[in-house]
């Protein structure tokens, strides 16, 4: 661990961004990464301005502390997978039960895209 202080973020990371259906609308997750690993989420409800997009910010701003201080990602997963608001959506076949939900399964894709693929 680096003494619990966030790794400074480099000016210019790479990144992916998710597009998932949620009961609140399309959500936009943003993955960044840098040499080291999981580095920050951004994630913007397409409603923008509402109480839900203020808490998906403050959401994602924890999160990237945390990621920058190197807590595993697989933690935030486990801890966002399944939190269930009053409007779930669907994203394709994929249930969606919320915005942190979404994050988590953006932040999931993510994981399983570093894991190396066998060809068949």
């Amino acid at each position: 661990m680096n003494g619990n202080k966030p790794r400074i973020r480099p000016k210019t990371v790479p990144g992916n961004t998710h597009c998932i259906m949620t009961g609140c609308g399309k959500l936009y997750v943003t993955v960044d990464k840098d040499e080291h690993g999981f580095l920050e989420v951004f994630a913007h409800l397409g409603k923008s301005g509402q109480c839900g997009a203020a808490q998906t910010e403050a959401l994602c701003r924890a999160v990237s502390i945390g990621l920058r201080s190197e807590v595993d990602v697989k933690a935030y997963i486990k801890q966002l997978s399944g939190i269930r608001c009053p409007s779930p959506g669907m994203d394709g076949e994929d249930l969606v039960l919320s915005c942190a939900d979404g994050i988590a399964k953006a932040l999931q894709v993510e994981v399983n895209s570093d894991k190396p693929q066998r060809n068949v």
